[in-house]
Protein backbone atom coordinates (compact mmCIF):
# COMPACT_ATOMS: atom_id res chain seq x y z
CA UNK A 1 0.00 0.00 0.00
CA UNK A 2 1.43 3.30 -1.07
CA UNK A 3 1.35 6.12 1.43
CA UNK A 4 1.36 9.77 0.46
CA UNK A 5 2.60 12.36 2.86
CA UNK A 6 1.74 16.06 2.71
CA UNK A 7 3.78 18.82 4.21
CA UNK A 8 1.71 21.21 6.27
CA UNK A 9 3.21 24.63 6.96
CA UNK A 10 2.15 28.09 7.94
CA UNK A 11 1.15 30.59 5.26
CA UNK A 12 2.10 32.04 2.87
CA UNK A 13 1.82 28.92 0.76
CA UNK A 14 2.66 30.66 -2.51
CA UNK A 15 6.19 32.04 -2.49
CA UNK A 16 8.12 34.21 -4.89
CA UNK A 17 11.76 35.17 -5.18
CA UNK A 18 10.85 38.83 -5.57
CA UNK A 19 11.77 41.08 -2.67
CA UNK A 20 10.91 44.66 -1.80
CA UNK A 21 14.39 45.64 -2.94
CA UNK A 22 14.07 43.90 -6.32
CA UNK A 23 10.58 45.30 -6.96
CA UNK A 24 11.61 48.88 -6.12
CA UNK A 25 14.73 48.49 -8.24
CA UNK A 26 12.65 47.34 -11.22
CA UNK A 27 10.41 50.40 -10.91
CA UNK A 28 13.46 52.67 -10.73
CA UNK A 29 14.88 51.00 -13.85
CA UNK A 30 11.56 51.53 -15.65
CA UNK A 31 11.67 55.23 -14.74
CA UNK A 32 15.26 55.80 -15.88
CA UNK A 33 14.54 56.57 -19.57
CA UNK A 34 11.99 59.27 -18.69
CA UNK A 35 14.33 60.57 -15.98
CA UNK A 36 17.29 60.89 -18.33
CA UNK A 37 15.14 62.62 -20.94
CA UNK A 38 13.95 65.05 -18.26
CA UNK A 39 17.55 65.83 -17.39
CA UNK A 40 18.40 66.35 -21.06
CA UNK A 41 15.37 68.56 -21.59
CA UNK A 42 15.61 70.71 -18.50
CA UNK A 43 19.31 70.82 -17.68
CA UNK A 44 21.26 70.95 -14.46
CA UNK A 45 18.44 72.20 -12.24
CA UNK A 46 16.42 69.08 -13.00
CA UNK A 47 19.43 66.93 -12.11
CA UNK A 48 20.03 68.75 -8.83
CA UNK A 49 16.35 68.65 -7.85
CA UNK A 50 16.20 64.92 -8.55
CA UNK A 51 19.30 64.28 -6.43
CA UNK A 52 17.89 66.44 -3.62
CA UNK A 53 14.57 64.57 -3.67
CA UNK A 54 16.18 61.13 -3.52
CA UNK A 55 18.79 62.11 -0.93
CA UNK A 56 16.25 63.86 1.30
CA UNK A 57 13.90 60.88 1.29
CA UNK A 58 16.70 58.43 2.16
CA UNK A 59 18.11 60.65 4.92
CA UNK A 60 14.65 61.40 6.35
CA UNK A 61 13.78 57.70 6.51
CA UNK A 62 17.11 56.81 8.11
CA UNK A 63 16.85 59.63 10.67
CA UNK A 64 13.27 58.75 11.66
CA UNK A 65 14.00 55.05 12.05
CA UNK A 66 17.25 55.74 13.92
CA UNK A 67 15.73 58.11 16.47
CA UNK A 68 12.53 56.06 16.81
CA UNK A 69 14.66 52.94 17.42
CA UNK A 70 13.15 51.11 14.48
CA UNK A 71 14.75 48.78 11.96
CA UNK A 72 16.68 50.69 9.30
CA UNK A 73 15.13 49.86 5.93
CA UNK A 74 16.68 52.34 3.50
CA UNK A 75 18.38 49.49 1.62
CA UNK A 76 15.00 48.26 0.32
CA UNK A 77 15.07 51.25 -2.09
CA UNK A 78 11.50 52.31 -1.24
CA UNK A 79 12.66 55.72 0.04
CA UNK A 80 14.84 56.21 -3.05
CA UNK A 81 11.87 55.38 -5.31
CA UNK A 82 9.65 57.82 -3.41
CA UNK A 83 12.26 60.52 -3.96
CA UNK A 84 12.54 59.73 -7.66
CA UNK A 85 8.75 59.77 -8.15
CA UNK A 86 8.50 63.07 -6.29
CA UNK A 87 11.21 64.55 -8.51
CA UNK A 88 9.38 63.36 -11.61
CA UNK A 89 6.35 65.36 -10.44
CA UNK A 90 8.22 68.63 -9.88
CA UNK A 91 8.65 71.50 -12.34
CA UNK A 92 12.35 71.74 -13.21
CA UNK A 93 12.72 75.37 -12.16
CA UNK A 94 11.54 75.05 -8.54
CA UNK A 95 13.93 76.42 -5.88
CA UNK A 96 16.10 73.80 -4.19
CA UNK A 97 14.23 73.98 -0.87
CA UNK A 98 11.09 72.59 -2.54
CA UNK A 99 12.39 69.00 -3.05
CA UNK A 100 13.78 69.03 0.49
CA UNK A 101 10.46 70.02 2.06
CA UNK A 102 8.61 67.63 -0.23
CA UNK A 103 10.91 64.72 0.58
CA UNK A 104 10.56 65.24 4.33
CA UNK A 105 6.77 65.48 4.06
CA UNK A 106 6.56 62.35 1.90
CA UNK A 107 8.65 60.18 4.20
CA UNK A 108 7.83 61.50 7.67
CA UNK A 109 4.22 62.67 7.40
CA UNK A 110 2.76 60.36 4.76
CA UNK A 111 4.84 57.23 5.29
CA UNK A 112 6.57 56.87 8.67
CA UNK A 113 3.98 58.44 10.97
CA UNK A 114 1.50 55.84 9.76
CA UNK A 115 3.87 52.96 10.43
CA UNK A 116 6.27 52.87 7.49
CA UNK A 117 6.19 50.88 4.28
CA UNK A 118 2.94 48.98 3.93
CA UNK A 119 0.99 51.17 6.35
CA UNK A 120 0.63 54.49 4.50
CA UNK A 121 -2.88 55.21 3.20
CA UNK A 122 -1.82 57.32 0.21
CA UNK A 123 1.09 57.42 -2.20
CA UNK A 124 3.86 59.36 -0.39
CA UNK A 125 5.21 61.09 -3.51
CA UNK A 126 1.77 62.27 -4.60
CA UNK A 127 0.86 63.29 -1.07
CA UNK A 128 3.98 65.46 -1.00
CA UNK A 129 3.27 66.90 -4.44
CA UNK A 130 -0.26 67.94 -3.45
CA UNK A 131 1.09 69.46 -0.22
CA UNK A 132 3.62 71.46 -2.23
CA UNK A 133 0.98 72.61 -4.74
CA UNK A 134 -1.21 73.87 -1.89
CA UNK A 135 1.68 75.50 -0.05
CA UNK A 136 3.66 76.89 -3.01
CA UNK A 137 1.12 77.15 -5.83
CA UNK A 138 3.09 79.74 -7.81
CA UNK A 139 6.36 77.79 -7.73
CA UNK A 140 4.70 74.44 -8.47
CA UNK A 141 2.97 75.76 -11.59
CA UNK A 142 6.01 77.57 -12.99
CA UNK A 143 7.11 75.50 -15.99
CA UNK A 144 9.91 75.90 -18.48
CA UNK A 145 11.56 74.00 -21.28
CA UNK A 146 15.18 74.14 -22.38
CA UNK A 147 16.47 71.44 -24.68
CA UNK A 148 16.90 70.24 -28.22
CA UNK A 149 18.09 73.73 -29.10
CA UNK A 150 14.87 75.38 -27.90
CA UNK A 151 14.25 77.84 -25.09
CA UNK A 152 10.93 78.76 -23.49
CA UNK A 153 10.50 81.41 -20.84
CA UNK A 154 9.70 79.91 -17.46
CA UNK A 155 7.15 82.56 -16.54
CA UNK A 156 5.10 82.33 -19.73
CA UNK A 157 5.56 78.70 -20.82
CA UNK A 158 2.42 76.58 -20.45
CA UNK A 159 2.07 72.83 -20.34
CA UNK A 160 0.22 71.24 -23.28
CA UNK A 161 -2.82 70.49 -21.11
CA UNK A 162 -3.00 74.10 -19.95
CA UNK A 163 -2.82 75.25 -23.57
CA UNK A 164 -5.49 72.69 -24.52
CA UNK A 165 -7.82 73.92 -21.78
CA UNK A 166 -7.31 77.47 -23.01
CA UNK A 167 -8.42 76.41 -26.49
CA UNK A 168 -4.97 76.57 -28.05
CA UNK A 169 -3.45 74.05 -30.45
CA UNK A 170 -0.96 71.53 -29.09
CA UNK A 171 1.84 69.54 -30.69
CA UNK A 172 0.94 65.86 -30.29
CA UNK A 173 4.27 64.68 -31.65
CA UNK A 174 6.15 66.73 -29.05
CA UNK A 175 3.86 65.42 -26.29
CA UNK A 176 4.39 61.83 -27.36
CA UNK A 177 8.19 62.00 -27.61
CA UNK A 178 8.79 64.49 -24.78
CA UNK A 179 9.92 67.68 -26.51
CA UNK A 180 7.61 69.90 -24.48
CA UNK A 181 7.11 71.73 -21.19
CA UNK A 182 5.98 69.95 -18.05
CA UNK A 183 7.34 68.36 -14.90
CA UNK A 184 10.70 66.61 -14.99
CA UNK A 185 9.36 63.13 -15.65
CA UNK A 186 5.95 63.50 -17.30
CA UNK A 187 6.77 64.90 -20.74
CA UNK A 188 7.44 61.75 -22.79
CA UNK A 189 4.39 59.51 -23.09
CA UNK A 190 6.44 57.07 -25.17
CA UNK A 191 9.15 56.46 -22.56
CA UNK A 192 6.61 56.16 -19.75
CA UNK A 193 4.57 53.64 -21.74
CA UNK A 194 7.72 51.62 -22.44
CA UNK A 195 8.59 51.73 -18.75
CA UNK A 196 5.08 50.60 -17.85
CA UNK A 197 5.24 47.72 -20.35
CA UNK A 198 8.54 46.68 -18.79
CA UNK A 199 6.88 46.49 -15.37
CA UNK A 200 3.96 44.49 -16.78
CA UNK A 201 6.35 42.11 -18.58
CA UNK A 202 8.29 41.65 -15.34
CA UNK A 203 4.98 41.03 -13.54
CA UNK A 204 5.71 43.85 -11.14
CA UNK A 205 2.34 45.45 -11.89
CA UNK A 206 -0.91 44.22 -13.43
CA UNK A 207 -2.32 45.64 -16.66
CA UNK A 208 -5.74 46.14 -15.08
CA UNK A 209 -5.24 49.48 -13.32
CA UNK A 210 -3.40 51.39 -16.08
CA UNK A 211 -5.57 49.99 -18.91
CA UNK A 212 -8.86 50.62 -17.08
CA UNK A 213 -7.64 54.06 -15.97
CA UNK A 214 -6.55 55.24 -19.41
CA UNK A 215 -9.51 53.59 -21.16
CA UNK A 216 -12.09 55.13 -18.81
CA UNK A 217 -10.55 58.59 -19.17
CA UNK A 218 -10.64 58.20 -22.96
CA UNK A 219 -14.36 57.35 -22.90
CA UNK A 220 -15.05 60.22 -20.47
CA UNK A 221 -13.23 62.73 -22.69
CA UNK A 222 -15.12 61.58 -25.79
CA UNK A 223 -18.49 61.82 -24.03
CA UNK A 224 -18.05 64.98 -21.96
CA UNK A 225 -15.04 66.81 -23.43
CA UNK A 226 -17.19 68.99 -25.66
CA UNK A 227 -15.20 68.12 -28.79
CA UNK A 228 -17.16 65.07 -29.91
CA UNK A 229 -15.02 62.31 -31.36
CA UNK A 230 -12.06 64.57 -32.07
CA UNK A 231 -9.13 62.15 -31.95
CA UNK A 232 -6.54 64.94 -31.68
CA UNK A 233 -8.26 66.30 -28.59
CA UNK A 234 -8.48 62.80 -27.13
CA UNK A 235 -4.81 62.07 -27.86
CA UNK A 236 -3.78 65.32 -26.18
CA UNK A 237 -5.55 64.24 -22.98
CA UNK A 238 -4.03 60.76 -23.13
CA UNK A 239 -0.45 61.81 -23.88
CA UNK A 240 -0.47 65.05 -21.89
CA UNK A 241 0.12 65.78 -18.25
CA UNK A 242 0.88 63.14 -15.67
CA UNK A 243 -1.51 60.46 -16.93
CA UNK A 244 1.09 57.93 -18.07
CA UNK A 245 3.31 58.58 -15.06
CA UNK A 246 0.37 58.22 -12.71
CA UNK A 247 -1.29 55.26 -14.42
CA UNK A 248 1.79 53.03 -14.62
CA UNK A 249 3.95 54.15 -11.71
CA UNK A 250 1.78 55.60 -8.92
CA UNK A 251 -1.75 54.26 -9.22
CA UNK A 252 -0.24 50.75 -9.21
CA UNK A 253 1.53 51.23 -5.87
CA UNK A 254 1.10 47.96 -3.95
CA UNK A 255 0.29 49.60 -0.64
CA UNK A 256 -2.34 52.06 -1.81
CA UNK A 257 -4.12 50.10 -4.57
CA UNK A 258 -6.47 47.08 -4.43
CA UNK A 259 -4.99 43.59 -4.57
CA UNK A 260 -8.08 41.85 -5.97
CA UNK A 261 -8.53 41.69 -9.77
CA UNK A 262 -12.08 43.06 -9.62
CA UNK A 263 -10.94 45.74 -7.22
CA UNK A 264 -8.17 46.84 -9.57
CA UNK A 265 -10.64 47.20 -12.43
CA UNK A 266 -13.03 49.26 -10.27
CA UNK A 267 -10.11 51.32 -8.99
CA UNK A 268 -8.96 52.10 -12.54
CA UNK A 269 -12.48 53.10 -13.61
CA UNK A 270 -12.84 55.45 -10.63
CA UNK A 271 -9.46 57.00 -11.43
CA UNK A 272 -10.49 57.65 -15.03
CA UNK A 273 -13.79 59.26 -14.02
CA UNK A 274 -12.21 61.48 -11.38
CA UNK A 275 -9.39 62.58 -13.66
CA UNK A 276 -11.93 63.46 -16.35
CA UNK A 277 -14.02 65.44 -13.89
CA UNK A 278 -11.01 67.38 -12.60
CA UNK A 279 -9.59 68.09 -16.05
CA UNK A 280 -12.75 69.00 -17.95
CA UNK A 281 -15.00 70.50 -15.29
CA UNK A 282 -12.42 71.65 -12.75
CA UNK A 283 -10.39 74.83 -12.64
CA UNK A 284 -7.07 73.07 -13.23
CA UNK A 285 -5.91 71.48 -16.47
CA UNK A 286 -4.49 68.47 -14.58
CA UNK A 287 -6.14 66.06 -12.18
CA UNK A 288 -4.11 62.88 -11.94
CA UNK A 289 -2.54 63.51 -8.52
CA UNK A 290 -5.79 64.36 -6.76
CA UNK A 291 -7.64 61.54 -8.52
CA UNK A 292 -5.11 58.96 -7.29
CA UNK A 293 -5.04 60.29 -3.72
CA UNK A 294 -8.83 60.40 -3.49
CA UNK A 295 -9.08 56.88 -4.92
CA UNK A 296 -6.43 55.68 -2.43
CA UNK A 297 -8.92 56.53 0.32
CA UNK A 298 -11.52 54.27 -1.30
CA UNK A 299 -9.28 51.20 -1.46
CA UNK A 300 -10.45 49.63 1.85
CA UNK A 301 -14.07 49.98 0.71
CA UNK A 302 -13.30 48.56 -2.74
CA UNK A 303 -11.51 45.55 -1.25
CA UNK A 304 -14.31 44.97 1.23
CA UNK A 305 -16.75 44.29 -1.60
CA UNK A 306 -14.38 42.58 -4.05
CA UNK A 307 -12.54 40.14 -1.79
CA UNK A 308 -13.58 36.57 -2.69
CA UNK A 309 -15.80 34.91 -0.11
CA UNK A 310 -14.51 31.66 1.38
CA UNK A 311 -16.43 28.40 1.11
CA UNK A 312 -17.46 26.30 4.05
CA UNK A 313 -18.54 27.31 7.51
CA UNK A 314 -18.91 31.05 7.78
CA UNK A 315 -18.40 31.39 4.04
CA UNK A 316 -20.73 31.44 1.09
CA UNK A 317 -21.77 28.39 -0.88
CA UNK A 318 -22.80 28.79 -4.50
Amino acid sequence: MNEQFYNVSANPHVRDKATTHSIMLDVIIALLPATLLGWWNFGWKAIVNTILCVATCIIAEYAWQHFMHKKITIMDCSAALTGLLLAMNLPPEVPFFIPVIGGIFAIIVVKQIFGGLGQNFMNPALGARCFLIISYAGLMTNFSYKGFGGSFDATTGATPLAALKAGEAVNLRAMFFGNTAGTIGETSALLLILGGLYLIARKIISWRIPVCYIGTLAVFVLLFGGHGFDMNYLAAHIFGGGLMLGAFFMATDYVTSPITPKGQIIFGIILGILTGLFRIFGGSSEGVSYAIIFSNLLVPLIERYTTPVAFGKGGKNK
